[in-house]
């Protein structure tokens, strides 16, 4: 009897994997009924704005844009995508409103709200997650640590195992920090890391880990997870990677 299967995980595949996860997350569904939900723009947290308005009924949302900033190759031309930064995607009471940022409703959070921040460093081992801070002023963090640890808001940090770098992050950060070094920041986030491996455990009821990573022709930055659960589970966990399997690779344009 097959207790544990291998699957190939996408960067996109794994954006849309764990939208699926966060829909079924108690949090997000306890915040939709009654608190204020903020989904502050980056990549993964377009496709989990995408599929939460989505299901609220709400049009017009776009993730295309839906960032401040974005990493491309160098051999990427960024001009011309044509897309309009609208704002972060702020839910009060189940209701999208609509054209607002972190920065305009931070101040009003607190107990029973929720906030999403995406990450850019992952340490997998211990459940931590880093952003890089590109701005002098901090950027979109800062409000919402503000939030976080100031009036007890919870921060949940979806971020894929494409993330996933093999140092301490308090030292790397240390390190990217100091006068000397040139180029963005790194700040930890104290908050609950959701990554491909915690979608699949809500969505499927199974046990994943990351054991190899990498492909071509498109599998660049792909993770190899080995799954367990019963037959039953398994299969339900196969069915779900099919069809995020066949997520695109990500465009803004």
């Amino acid at each position: 009897m097959i207790e544990m299967k291998q699957f190939l995980v996408t960067p996109a595949a794994g954006k849309r994997l764990i939208a699926w996860g966060m829909l079924e997350h108690p949090s997000i569904r306890r915040v939709l009924e009654g608190g204020t939900l903020v989904i502050i723009a980056g990549t993964t947290n377009g496709y989990i704005a995408e599929e939460i308005l989505g299901q609220l009924g709400e049009d017009g949302f776009d993730r295309r844009g839906f960032h401040r900033g974005i990493i491309r190759p160098p051999y990427f031309r960024a001009d011309g995508t044509g897309h309009e930064f609208l704002g972060d995607v702020v839910i009060r009471r189940g209701r999208w409103d609509r054209g607002i940022t972190i920065f305009d409703v931070a101040d009003e959070l607190g107990r029973g709200d929720l906030i999403l921040k995406g990450a850019n460093a992952l340490e997998y081992s211990s459940g931590r997650a880093a952003v890089y801070i590109g701005h002098p002023m901090g950027g979109t963090v800062f409000p919402a640590l503000q939030a976080a640890a100031g009036r007890k808001t919870e921060l949940i940090v979806p971020v894929g195992l494409e993330k996933m770098i093999p140092g301490d992050l308090y030292s790397t950060a240390l390190r990217m920090n100091s006068a000397g070094t040139e180029g963005p920041g790194m700040l930890p986030v104290p908050g609950e890391v959701f990554t491909e491996v915690d979608a699949l455990r809500l969505l499927a009821g199974v046990d994943a880990e990351p054991v190899a990573a990498g492909g071509v022709q498109g599998a660049e930055g792909a993770v190899h997870l080995l799954v367990d659960g019963s037959d039953g589970s398994l299969k339900h966990a196969e069915d779900i990677l099919k069809r995020a399997g066949m997520e695109r690779p990500y465009a803004d344009f």
